[in-house]
């Protein structure tokens, strides 16, 4: 249902840098950029849109992050789950939410990136 998302950042070298290290966990690459404006991610390279993409405001203004609002990757995996969330951490994220088993079911773990967003990484109840 959702084609692509975007967050924005005031430091696009600087939060490039962050999820080229945590996405590659799990296979999410660098798949398009344009200098100072964006950087898109996709599992493969191909000719279309990647499907998040962090930018730089097209208005100039200072990014902020959105009360409420939040972005979750599917990790396939408890264990990646950990581990994005560890690298994370490692390289300055803010804690949301340590890794581990809610509502009785899933993997889920929560941080704020470098620029304030809050993401979740999540795996599906497969018999964790």
């Amino acid at each position: 249902m959702i084609r692509f998302v975007t967050l924005g950042t005031n430091d696009l070298k600087r939060s490039s840098n962050f999820y080229d290290e945590i996405l590659k966990i799990i296979d999410i690459i660098r798949v398009e950029e344009e200098d100072d404006r964006y950087v898109g991610y996709a599992k493969e390279k191909t000719d279309k849109l990647a499907y998040f993409y962090i930018m730089t405001p097209f208005n100039k203004d200072k990014a902020s992050i959105g009360n409420g609002t939040m972005i979750s990757f599917d990790a396939q995996k408890p264990e990646k789950v950990v581990e994005i969330h560890k690298k994370a951490i490692e390289l300055g994220a803010t804690n949301e939410g340590d890794p581990g088993p809610r509502h009785g079911e899933n993997y889920y773990a929560y941080f704020r990136d470098l620029d304030g967003n809050k993401i979740c990484v999540f795996a599906e109840n497969k018999k964790i």
